[in-house]
């Protein structure tokens, strides 16, 4: 009985543990980009639109398909970056251990 009351001391620590990441994540933000910097998107870890810049170069009205192609590229990115750095952190709290349900915070 000992070890399931060591088990569940452990398991409430690493709950508290990533609540508190969760938080932190909220203010941690990765960039990314496409077109070599044309359209910019910051994206916090709760994967987040925190901003997207646009270059006034980039604008054409005769082209609005690439203006899409490369918003949606840079948001892909970001989303990915700020996907691998939640996962990153997470992994410092399980010890690499895959936790079904914490995949994605």
């Amino acid at each position: 009985m000992h070890n399931i009351g060591n088990i569940m001391k452990q398991a409430k620590k690493m709950q508290e543990k990533m609540a508190r990441l969760q938080q932190e994540l909220e203010t941690r933000t990765v960039e990314a980009q496409s077109g070599g910097g044309m359209v910019r998107v910051l994206v916090n870890g709760k994967f987040e639109i925190v901003s997207l810049t646009i270059e006034k170069d980039v604008v054409n009205p005769e082209d609005i398909d690439m203006l899409q192609d490369l918003i949606a590229a840079a948001v892909n990115e970001g989303i990915r970056k700020s996907q691998e750095m939640a996962q990153s952190e997470m992994s410092k709290i399980t010890g690499g251990l895959s936790i079904p349900g914490l995949g994605g915070l």
